[in-house]
């Protein structure tokens, strides 16, 4: 992730949702069709239980989320640790639904819309507090997704950072501004 200074939250706040998005998609980008359902064990979940997670996170907390409680009454959170979408191109689609609706939020905001009061689980939380929450659990399931995904592409894995015993070039890199990769 290349770092672009700011002092704005909201900025820096959208700036990392979209670096992990697109950290998650590389690491799904590295597994079989397969591989994607795949469980590790019986009370595993599958990296594409984990995106049907998700997206059905991302569409009860940020659909209207100004304006309604953040855990939507149509929400079916068991529901979505069941049969996930069948195929990737449909499980693609379910995560691209839910970021969207995340960015569609979130992008018109401005900084004195941080200390509105919101509602989660009939919940009083500050706008800012809202985002806080979620850019800790997303992350939190990326990371397992990077995990599965790893495991599973096994020697075809290839890295989503600096790889190993590769501090030194890239910071001989960063240092002569040949990489913006952080």
């Amino acid at each position: 992730m290349a770092l672009k200074f700011t002092t704005s939250y909201l900025e820096d706040s959208l700036t990392l949702f979209a670096h992990y998005k697109k950290l998650a998609e590389r690491a799904m980008d590295q597994v079989t069709d397969e591989q994607l359902f795949a469980t590790l064990d019986g009370e595993a979940n599958s990296i594409a239980i984990i995106v049907k997670h998700m997206s059905g996170n991302m569409l009860s907390r940020w659909t209207d989320f100004l304006t309604t409680d953040g855990e939507k009454p149509n929400r079916n959170r068991d529901g979505e640790f069941e049969e996930p979408p069948a195929t990737r191109d449909a499980l693609l689609a379910t995560w691209e639904a839910g970021w969207a609706c995340l960015f569609a939020a979130l992008q018109p905001l401005n900084d004195a819309d941080l200390a509105r009061t919101i509602t989660i689980r009939g919940e009083a939380h500050s706008v800012l507090q809202a985002i806080n929450r979620q850019l800790a659990h997303y992350p939190h399931h990326i990371g397992q997704i990077v995990l599965l995904a790893k495991h599973f592409a096994g020697d075809r894995w290839q890295t989503l950072s600096v790889p190993r015993k590769g501090s030194a070039e890239f910071n001989r890199k960063v240092a002569a501004g040949e990489s913006s990769q952080r």
